[in-house]
């Protein structure tokens, strides 16, 4: 029986309201091999409840590029969690 693969590492940044719902900056985890960057949401979404307010209109960066939620997550990855921005 081969033995599951070892969690990966990925840093994530919080900004904005995102920072506020986490109360942090940012964060290493290690996460499941291929989880998607939805897949991210949702488990971080269970790690800091107070981000579940801001989850619908976060933005997904990975390595400085907006991704869908279906993009799969690679080890070394830097995921930021952008809410949206208004100016004038």
């Amino acid at each position: 029986m081969t033995p599951p693969p070892p969690p990966m590492p990925v840093e994530v940044r919080y900004f904005a309201a995102a920072r506020e719902g986490a109360g942090l900056t940012g964060e290493r985890l290690d996460v499941p091999v291929g989880l998607t960057a939805g897949g991210l949401l949702a488990l971080l979404a269970g790690r800091h409840p107070g981000l579940a307010p801001v989850l619908p209109g976060l933005r997904v960066a990975v390595n400085e590029r907006f991704v869908p939620a279906e993009a799969a997550l690679a080890a070394g990855d830097t995921v930021a969690l952008i809410p949206p921005v208004s100016g004038g």
